[in-house]
């Protein structure tokens, strides 16, 4: 498969050699806003049409404005679902994907939540039960990186922020859900390739994602026996809004080249890994961790 070319990003997967560049560009908030990204991420692949894998079935998905989450949310609209998105504050960002999964002839509810706080993860719960009735799909996939170089420069703030919004809003988000899971539902996390290999200047960030792929083998065996399906992917560098917002400007012109692929995924790439592990194609996976990273093997 070969995907068109964009500006800034003249690639296609045939052909490694040409650099893939983005412009500086830095954003002062986290997460930051797609909506302002130069280039935007390419978050829906027009050949990708579905095959009704997902048909009638209901999807909570956190950090759903944009991003992976955006990407996921289109293509499980593509395969039959209708979408509860929850984000933070980016309201442009996430009114734009709900348009987008309308276009689509699918539902899609829209939540503001800081999941930092238990109560939230509950109420957007309860929310999205109250609209469609049920809930099949958990997509736990926001999250914050912060750049330190140093141990020494991780403020207890941050330290506390990372922890909260990465790791310990996916154990809430997780128990409000799971009174409405029932056999054959699937639950998924997002981890990142940096759980295996470390990032120097991102020590809180890789270890919230370390603690997410063990979150994520033992809820599997926890919940094995209900039916209940737990996995992860693992994106290696992918262009999304956490990019300009935790890069500097200079950094972000070159990112993600250094994989074996020579360039960043977009957010369309791995949205098929997100629909195989939330369909009835993945009956029999459940604890593993699904790499998208650009050729680079991890262990």
């Amino acid at each position: 498969m070969s995907y068109p070319k964009y500006p800034y990003m003249g690639w296609t997967t045939q052909c490694r050699s040409v650099p893939v560049v983005f412009p500086a560009q830095h954003q002062d908030r986290h997460p930051g806003f797609e909506y302002i990204m130069t280039p935007r991420p390419i978050s829906d692949n027009p050949a990708y049409s579905g095959s009704g894998r997902l048909t009638n079935k209901i999807a909570l998905i956190t950090g759903g404005d944009s991003g992976i989450g955006r990407a996921a949310a289109i293509a499980f609209a593509k395969e039959g679902a209708d979408i509860a998105i929850v984000y933070l504050d980016e309201h442009q960002d996430a009114a734009e994907t709900q348009q987008m999964i309308n276009k689509l002839g699918r539902q899609c509810l829209t939540l503001a939540a800081d999941l930092r706080h238990e109560n939230n993860c509950y109420a957007v719960v309860e929310k999205t039960v109250q609209t469609f009735g049920k809930l099949d799909i958990l997509v736990n996939n926001h999250g914050v990186q912060f750049h330190q170089p140093s141990i020494l420069q991780i403020s207890r703030e941050q330290l506390l922020n990372t922890f909260h919004t990465n790791i310990i809003s996916f154990f809430d988000m997780t128990k409000a859900a799971l009174p409405h899971l029932r056999a054959g539902s699937s639950i998924i996390n997002t981890t990142s390739d940096t759980a295996f290999s470390g990032m120097a200047n991102m020590i809180d960030y890789t270890a919230t994602k370390g603690a997410i792929v063990s979150f994520t083998r033992s809820l599997a065996l926890s919940l094995a026996d209900q039916g209940i399906r737990v996995n992860a992917v693992a994106p290696g560098p992918t262009w999304t809004p956490l990019i300009p917002s935790a890069f500097t400007a200079e950094e972000v012109t070159t990112f993600g080249t250094e994989v074996p692929l020579g360039r960043p995924g977009q957010p369309f790439e791995l949205a098929p890994v997100y629909v195989l592990l939330a369909s009835d194609d993945a009956s029999y996976t459940s604890g593993q961790i699904y790499f998208a990273n650009g050729g680079s093997v991890v262990t």
